[in-house]
C-alpha cells in the first residue's frame, strides 16, 4: 500500500480523498492556493503545501509546483481527483517520470480516451456500441466528401472536436446547405480553445438520455463494472442531478452495454477507475466519451453497490489486484446526488462569500459530502461546486422522498444556493416518471 499520497485538487472532492486514505492509514499532503489555505482538507492532512497565488493556472493547474511539493514531502502517489490536471496526459507522464505513482490510468490510456477520434475507434474495435459517424476526422478543404458523409450519416449532424470535452467543441447541423460553414467555424474554435482543429462528424440524437457506466480496472487484466448511472438532467451540458441505477432500461441491453465496457477496459490495458458515457435513445447505447478519472457522481453508484471506488482506486495505485470480482456487484436500491453549487437559482450567477451559518442535513439513508463549515469564505475563483448532497433508499421512490425531505433540512447561510433549484426538481412530475431526455431541464427553465 502506498504510504504518502498527494492530494492534487481542492473542495469536497479533495476532503474525499482524504477520508479514504485515512481509512487505509495512507498519510496525506494537501497543496492549496493561497486562496484555499482555509479548506477543510487542508486543516485535517498530515501537511500541507501552498503552491501559487489563487488563480488556477499558477496553483492547481501549475505542474512543477505540484511535483516539487510531493519531492519535499517525499509523497509516493498522487491523486488528480477530477478537474483541474485529473485527465491530463502529460501531467501523467510527468508524475511517473519523476518516480511517484499517478493514481489514475497511464498516460498514454489517457490520450487514446482523450482524442474522440482515437477513443470511438478503440471502442469499435472492443465492440462498444457507437453513434454513427464519420469513422474518423473530416477531410482538409473537402467540401463535397463532407456532404458526401454527412448524407451517409443522415442529418441532423452534430460537428464535435477531437480535443473538445464539457459541452465545448460541438456544432448541430439540420441541413445539407449549412454542413461546409458549420464544419470550418468549428474548426477554427477548436483550434482556438484547444489548440487542435481536428473536427468529426456524428448522428445527432434528438431527444436521446445521459447514461453511463461505471467501470473498475487493475491494469493486471481484471476489470469489472459497478452498475450505471443517469445523468440527463443537464444545464448548458453541465450535470445537475443524477441517479443509479438508470430507471427504465431493459435489463438484456444493460447487461449487453457493461459486459462490452468491461471487454474494453481489458483491451486497452485500464487501470484505475473510469465511466463509458452513452448517449441512450430508442433502446440503443452510443457511446460518447471516456472519463479516465473519478467522477463527480460516483457516490451514487457507492451507495447502490457498497463499493468505495475511491479506496479502489488507491489499491490499485499500490499494486493491488481488484479487491472485488464481477459476482461480487449487487445493485441494492436507488440513489440521487443533488449537486449543491454556490450560485443563484434564477440566474445562476457564481456567489462567493463568508458562509455564515451551514447545516449539513442526515438520517437513514443521507450522504453530505461538502467542505463547507461556518465561518468558510467561497473564493470567487474556481468552480461553485460547495457539495454534493446524495440519498438512498429501498426503492427510488423511497430514495426520492428522502431526497426531498434532505434539501428541505439543508441550511446554507451567507452566500446563495441553488437548493430552491433542486428543490423544484424532486417534484417535478417528468422527472418522478424517471426517464427524461437531456433537454428536459434546458426546456422547463426557458418556460
Amino acid at each position: 500500500m502506498l504510504d504518502k499520497v498527494l492530494i492534487a485538487n481542492r473542495g469536497e472532492i479533495a476532503l474525499r480523498i482524504l477520508r479514504a486514505c485515512k481509512e487505509l492509514g495512507i498519510k496525506t499532503v494537501a497543496v492549496h492556493s493561497t486562496a484555499d489555505r482555509d479548506l477543510m482538507h487542508v486543516r485535517l492532512a498530515d501537511e500541507s503545501v501552498c503552491i501559487g497565488p489563487a488563480s488556477s493556472t499558477d496553483s492547481y493547474l501549475n505542474i512543477p509546483a505540484i511535483i516539487s511539493a510531493a519531492e519535499v514531502t517525499d509523497s509516493e502517489g498522487i491523486h488528480p481527483g477530477y478537474g483541474f490536471l485529473a485527465e491530463n496526459a502529460d501531467f501523467a507522464e510527468q508524475v511517473e517520470r519523476c518516480g511517484f505513482q499517478f493514481i489514475g490510468p497511464k498516460a498514454d490510456v489517457i490520450r487514446l480516451m482523450g482524442d474522440k477520434v482515437s477513443a470511438i475507434d478503440a471502442m469499435k474495435k472492443a465492440g462498444v456500441p457507437t453513434v454513427p459517424g464519420s469513422d474518423g476526422p473530416l477531410p482538409e478543404d473537402d467540401p463535397e466528401a463532407m456532404i458526401k458523409i454527412g448524407r451517409r450519416i443522415g442529418f441532423p449532424v452534430i460537428i464535435k472536436a477531437a480535443a473538445g470535452g464539457g459541452g465545448r467543441g460541438m456544432r448541430v447541423v439540420h441541413t445539407e446547405a449549412h454542413l461546409v460553414n458549420a464544419v470550418q467555424v468549428t474548426k477554427a474554435e477548436a483550434k482556438a480553445a484547444f489548440g487542435d482543429d481536428t473536427v468529426y462528424m456524428e448522428k445527432f440524437l434528438q431527444n436521446p438520455r445521459h447514461v453511463e457506466i461505471q467501470v473498475l480496472a487493475d491494469g493486471q487484466g481484471n476489470a469489472i463494472h459497478l452498475g450505471d448511472r443517469d445523468c440527463s438532467l443537464q444545464r448548458r451540458h453541465q450535470k445537475v442531478l443524477e441517479e443509479a441505477p438508470a430507471p427504465g432500461i431493459p435489463d438484456d441491453i444493460r447487461q449487453a452495454v457493461q459486459e462490452s465496457c468491461v471487454k474494453a477496459c481489458i483491451d486497452i490495458g485500464y487501470r484505475g477507475a473510469g465511466t463509458f458515457e452513452f448517449l441512450y435513445e430508442d433502446g440503443g447505447f452510443y457511446f460518447i466519451e471516456m472519463n479516465t478519472r473519478v467522477q463527480v457522481e460516483h457516490p451514487v453508484t457507492e451507495m447502490v453497490t457498497g463499493v468505495d471506488i475511491v479506496k479502489e482506486q488507491l489499491r490499485i495505485a499500490s499494486g493491488l489486484p481488484l479487491s472485488i470480482k464481477q459476482e461480487d456487484i449487487v445493485i441494492r436500491g436507488h440513489s440521487f446526488e443533488c449537486r449543491i453549487n454556490a450560485e443563484d437559482s434564477q440566474t445562476f450567477l457564481p456567489s462567493p462569500g463568508k458562509v455564515t451559518h451551514f447545516h449539513a442535513p442526515g438520517g437513514l439513508g443521507v450522504r453530505m459530502d461538502s467542505h463547507l463549515y461556518d465561518g468558510y469564505s467561497v473564493p470567487p475563483y474556481y468552480d461553485s461546486l460547495i457539495g454534493k448532497l446524495i440519498t438512498w433508499g429501498e426503492t427510488r421512490e423511497i430514495a426520492l422522498t428522502r431526497m426531498r425531505n434532505a434539501l428541505d433540512e439543508i441550511l446554507i447561510e451567507g452566500i446563495k444556493s441553488n437548493v430552491a433549484l433542486q428543490q423544484d426538481l424532486v417534484r417535478d412530475h417528468g422527472f418522478m416518471e424517471g426517464g427524461i431526455n437531456i433537454h428536459y431541464l434546458e426546456k422547463k427553465l426557458s418556460l
